[in-house]
């Protein structure tokens, strides 16, 4: 059944409204309590330059934090679905040593602060495994044009290893809480679709490819699409590990440049547009699905 189009209504015109009188009375006391003088045009100036050699406007310290959150949130979202998938079968297995490996990963990781992990696999991922494979060497020794190319899809050569730190923390992290929405959409479906599939002769890995997951997949995109959105809030955590992010270049400006409520301001309609733009897509693409039906 189709979602109704919303009205706006009287409800609607009051939160509106004490909304913008409380965001007015927030202006106000900076102004009166606090003297602060508001410098926009100084701030906007982070965002895009313009090269004085070329001419050419290029990307400054804001927009180009703003890129590396977009790469970030790309490459942790894709390793944590492919993770939470994983888990959430073995969640769902019948062998018991799946089921127990996985619900171990996803209460040790569920358990632990973000933090916490970002420092673990930063001390071990790029300190230790990083070196052992000899990651940072080989990124080093590649020709120019390659390194352009792992700019690109990452990040710059000096910051490669904290860049895979970063990720994979993220990933990880997510994952769990993706595994437990896999395992969820799975476990939702009757279980004599299951048998019925199982005496047409399907095996096991058809059942969930044509029966089990595509029904799932409607069930489970809303909580995905919030965990889609909470891995692109949660990128911020590797700015403690001098990842050159959004909030680790706002944290800089707003420390040099004492401009504070205006960087932050900048910082949080990005993160906003972020968000937004991907409820939105996911909200389009579950309309579709429920057009299908």
């Amino acid at each position: 059944m189709l979602n109704r189009k919303a009205r706006f209504g009287l409800l609607d015109i009051i939160v509106i409204i004490a909304v913008g009188a409380f965001a007015v009375y927030i202006f106000y006391r900076l102004k009166v309590n606090l003297k602060y003088t508001w410098n926009w045009s100084s701030v906007l100036q982070y965002i895009v330059k313009r090269n004085s050699e070329t001419g050419r406007w290029q990307t400054n310290y804001l927009l180009h934090g703003l890129i590396t959150t977009l790469k970030l949130s790309i490459w942790a979202t894709v390793l944590a679905v492919i993770i939470g998938i994983i888990m959430g079968l073995f969640r769902t297995s019948k062998s018991l040593f799946l089921r127990m490996v996985g619900r171990t990963y996803v209460e040790l990781i569920r358990n632990l602060p973000p933090l916490v992990l970002i420092f673990i696999f930063y001390f071990f991922v790029s300190d230790q495994l990083m070196l052992m494979l000899g990651v940072d060497d080989f990124v080093r020794s590649r020709a120019p044009e390659v390194q352009k190319v792992l700019v690109f899809f990452f990040d710059s050569v000096p910051l490669f290893t904290q860049f895979i730190s970063g990720v994979l923390t993220i990933a990880i992290f997510e994952g769990a809480y993706i595994t437990e929405i896999v395992r969820a959409g799975i476990e939702s479906i009757e279980r004599g679709q299951k048998e019925a599939s199982y005496a047409l002769g399907l095996s096991w890995f058809d059942q969930m490819r044509f029966v089990v997951m595509p029904q799932a997949l409607k069930r489970i995109l809303p909580p995905l699409a919030g965990q889609f959105i909470s891995t692109i809030k949660d990128s911020s955590i590797v700015a403690a590990i001098s990842i050159q992010e959004l909030t680790f270049q706002g944290m800089q400006l707003a420390t040099s440049t004492h401009y504070t409520f205006e960087v932050w301001i900048l910082i949080t309609i990005m993160y906003l547009v972020m968000t937004l733009v991907l409820s939105i897509g996911v909200n389009k693409l579950e309309l579709r699905m429920q057009v299908s039906d």
